[in-house]
């Protein structure tokens, strides 16, 4: 899923804030297609993880209930120029990153 990811950083002081938009269907495997009435299978983000120049400074483990096309939003220490790297990882293996640098 390429370029399913828009991201912001922002540095306020020596706290950098972190947008995320990352685009997925993030399926639950319970409901059904109405038209064939077979269950849709499961879709679903199970590992965000974000880095700031090569250090993890978020890791969230996720599973179904996250709805679709979910927005993220978090802060740590850190300052302007830094690269903040934030990937994922679905429950079928598929996974996209996107970079960016703090502004």
């Amino acid at each position: 899923m390429a370029n399913s990811i828009k991201i912001r950083a922002r540095a306020k002081g020596n706290a950098v804030t972190v947008k995320a938009l990352i685009k997925h269907p993030m399926e639950t495997g319970l409901r059904k297609d109405k038209k064939t009435g077979k269950v849709i299978p499961a879709l679903f983000i199970q590992e965000v993880t974000c880095k700031a120049n090569g250090k993890q400074v978020l890791l969230a483990e996720w599973g179904p209930a996250v709805s679709k096309n979910p927005y993220l939003s978090f802060a740590f220490n850190g300052a302007k120029g830094e690269t903040v790297n934030l990937s994922w990882v679905d429950n079928t293996g598929q996974s996209d990153s996107a970079e960016v640098k703090v502004k």
